[in-house]
């Protein structure tokens, strides 16, 4: 069995660590964020009925990146990770062969659901007409390529479990700058590229998230000291994949809650006008600011947190976790008081029309002063992936879902329900997803039956 020396995050001091480790994360999935900011600026410049239809479509965007770089992509992180921590480097080598293949599967069943139900999906959400056309048009382009974006996270998760977050983070800036001139360009039809409208942004994805793949995919096989992905030559055994599809699919759960949640609160938008619909879109497009943000220390705290799970230094464990998720929250919560006191330095960007601005003003002054519980949630669901140990924050999220559902529904039956009343419920799911996740990790949810964690 090949072994490793033992990784020495076991011993460097957590918080500079994580910042160390985080840092390049940051600085890439803020240049991403700012990829999100550009293309809603693209397409808002077409009109206020493709910037409703991106308003449709972009959750299922939204829920696929959540579930290739958050749930699976955070799964093989930190399982890759726990083996190097274990020293079995043999192990994290044949996982890492199996997670890429496992990836493109998935990849291929998601392009073919929304390809054939894609119209039947966005109806349901209240899509017609017009709107529903553009949703379409930026829907099916984006699933006809989206393995390159499935293969793309995959890579990124097993670079990262190697502690190589910046050339993971490299490669991610790279991507969203050829994500945003070639996506501009291809909406707009600027020199010789032809003009595709809203379908334009996401043929920019496919084409970044194919160029990210192929740089990983080099890495990995020919640069990386601590893995080297063997394609060729590798045995394939159906426990490695089941292993990762027993807690990304756990872990799934969490993004397909948060997916829930949004596709209520658009059907409940959808409801009060185009203006309403498109204006609550821009509003709640600052959380996938703050999403990628807390994914960089998330992604560092799933890495630490597998490497200390894999050597059996529990208790330190914890101590990871719980530093990530107060950087979490004091990184969320200050964007959300930004937002909350100047809405308009975000809602302006988008678009002139007025009614649309005071909807996405709206969003912000009730929602983004709960961001810090927001991040506080979201980071430790990632630093549970590095434990293993999905089971409670998965049950948080179900509860915030709940939350959001219960509260919809009351407020359907009321003839004066404003689009206040709705964003007030969506701050306490906020609220409550973190206050289940923090009482489960610290009651115990990463030991088995609750036992305390044990130095080492």
């Amino acid at each position: 069995m090949a072994t490793n020396a033992p990784s020495p995050l076991l011993t460097a001091p957590i918080g500079p660590t994580l910042v160390r480790m985080a840092a390049p994360n940051i600085v890439s999935m803020v240049v991403s964020s700012l990829t999100i900011m550009a293309e809603a600026w693209f397409v808002g410049q077409l009109g206020t009925t493709p910037l409703a239809g991106l308003a449709l479509a972009f959750p299922m965007m939204m829920l696929m990146g959540m579930l290739s770089a958050g749930a699976f992509g955070g799964t093989i992180t930190g399982a890759v990770s726990r083996r190097l921590g274990a020293g079995d480097r043999a192990a994290a080598e044949a996982l890492a062969v199996h997670a890429v293949i496992l990836m493109a599967g998935l990849a291929t069943l998601f392009s073919a659901l929304f390809l054939l139900f894609g119209r039947s999906i966005y109806g349901a959400l209240g899509g017609k007409g017009a709107v529903l056309e553009q949703a379409l048009a930026y829907s099916d382009t984006l699933f006809l390529g989206c393995v390159g974006l499935w293969l793309s996270n995959a890579l990124a998760g097993i670079v990262r479990a190697t502690g190589n977050m910046g050339f993971a983070a490299r490669v991610g800036v790279l991507g969203s700058l050829v994500q945003i001139g070639i996506g501009g360009g291809l909406v707009f039809g600027l020199g010789p590229l032809p003009r595709l409208g809203i379908a334009g942004a996401p043929a920019g994805i496919i084409i970044s998230s194919t160029l990210s793949t192929a740089l990983l995919l080099h890495f990995l096989i020919a640069r990386c000291p601590q893995l080297r992905l063997r394609l060729a030559g590798t045995r394939l055994h159906w426990a490695p994949v089941a292993a990762i599809l027993k807690i990304g699919g756990l872990a799934a759960v969490n993004p397909l809650c948060t997916l829930a949640a949004v596709l209520v609160i658009t059907s409940a938008m959808a409801r009060f006008g185009t203006d309403v619909l498109a204006g609550y879109g821009i509003g709640a497009r600052l959380e996938l600011l703050v999403v990628p943000m807390v994914f960089g220390l998330g992604a560092a705290s799933t890495a630490m947190v597998g490497v200390h799970f894999g050597a059996g230094a529990t208790a330190r464990a914890h101590r990871v976790g719980w530093t990530a998720a107060g950087f979490s929250a004091v990184l969320a919560g200050s964007i959300g008081i930004v937002a909350a006191l100047f809405p308009g330095l975000w809602a302006d960007l988008f678009t002139p029309a007025s009614a649309v601005q005071a909807a996405a003003r709206a969003y912000l002054g009730v929602v983004a002063p709960f961001y810090g519980f927001f991040g506080i949630a979201t980071c430790l669901y990632f630093a549970s992936q590095g434990a293993g140990k999905v089971l409670w924050p998965v049950i948080a999220a179900v509860v915030r879902v709940v939350v959001i559902v219960a509260g919809s529904l009351l407020l359907a039956g009321q003839a004066t329900a404003l689009p206040t009343h709705y964003f007030a419920v969506i701050a306490a799911g906020m609220v409550v997803h973190a206050l289940v996740s923090a009482a489960a990790i610290r009651l115990g949810a990463w030991t088995h039956a609750g036992r305390p964690a044990v130095s080492r």
